[in-house]
């Protein structure tokens, strides 16, 4: 690496920090920036060219493949450097990004949810993931949970600097309420609902990860592609089936535009499972229970 790329990093860091930019979107530019200045090494970032940030982008595309979400990061990471860091004007390389795939995410349903919860024996872990699926908060914002975030009295949880730098207030459930005091009476949490190893310090992510892990493998779940995330997904949609309507959703997950919130319309299973296929409307035959079968039972049903 250039020996002035490491100063251009001090400076990155220092300009994001003066911004109140949040820890991990700090930490994601300045790997970014670290990557390229490694690749371009005999470059002084000052010399460094739009030109060169394209030839990066499609070197990880073709070495690596690179994702849209990566070289998303990678040309945001960079404009963001030459903008406010060099003092350049910097146009984003937007058509080397790989289209992004649309896909729905994965949800758990509720006797899924039910069997995960049922299987887990240590209070701890019982406690976060009830936290997680009954409020729909994501893995950073429960970390950062504080004791003093938890209102009884409103049955509400209140999310502090959320994703976008935003407080929020989320629901909190009955059943939660219950699991976190048996959970703070036994392990006495300090200044951070779920401590990390040290008193008074916040868990880290991986060791929430893998307590869903642990408890997917008690479950018999484990073969899914769940992860905490997908808690999240299934609190949305099991509102939305409830009958919550979006708008609500919308404001309890911490969404900044409606739009994101609207994927969950795709996702409820009381308006899926009532639709009538044209075909059998025409033939009289809208009136058939239909019952929901696993695709693995498919072949037996047709036989």
């Amino acid at each position: 690496m250039h020996a002035d790329a490491i100063s251009a990093l001090q400076k990155l860091s220092d300009v994001m920090t003066m911004g109140n930019y949040s820890p991990r979107s700090i930490s994601n530019y300045l790997r970014e920036m670290r990557f390229i200045f490694q690749y371009y090494h005999q470059l002084s970032p000052k010399d460094i060219t739009s030109d060169h940030i394209s030839a990066y982008i499609l070197y990880i595309k073709e070495v690596y493949k690179s994702g849209h979400d990566k070289c998303r990061m990678v040309a945001h990471s960079v404009a963001f450097f030459f903008r406010h860091v060099m003092q350049q004007p910097y146009s984003i390389p937007s058509k080397l990004y790989p289209r992004k795939e649309y896909r729905l995410p994965d949800i758990m349903n509720q006797q899924e949810v039910r069997k995960l919860l049922s299987g887990i024996t240590n209070l701890k872990h019982k406690a976060i993931i009830q936290t997680i699926y009954s409020s729909g908060i994501r893995l950073q914002e429960c970390i950062n949970l504080k004791i003093s975030d938890i209102d009884s009295t409103h049955m509400r949880i209140k999310v502090v600097q959320g994703k976008g730098k935003k407080d929020r207030y989320t629901i909190l459930s009955k059943t939660t309420l219950d699991t976190l005091r048996a959970y703070y009476k036994h392990y006495k949490p300090k200044e951070y609902l779920f401590n990390g190893v040290k008193p008074g310090s916040m868990m880290a992510a991986r060791s929430i990860q893998h307590c869903l892990l642990i408890a997917l493998k008690r479950a018999g779940l484990s073969a899914k592609d769940y992860s905490i995330h997908t808690l999240r997904h299934s609190f949305a949609t099991h509102l939305l089936d409830s009958g919550t309507d979006i708008h609500t959703i919308k404001e309890l997950l911490g969404h900044s535009k409606l739009e994101t919130t609207m994927v969950y319309l795709h996702l409820q299973a009381h308006k899926r499972y009532a639709l009538v296929s044209p075909l059998d409307q025409l033939y009289g035959k809208n009136d058939l229970e239909f019952i929901p079968i696993h695709q693995n039972q498919l072949c037996a049903t047709l036989q």
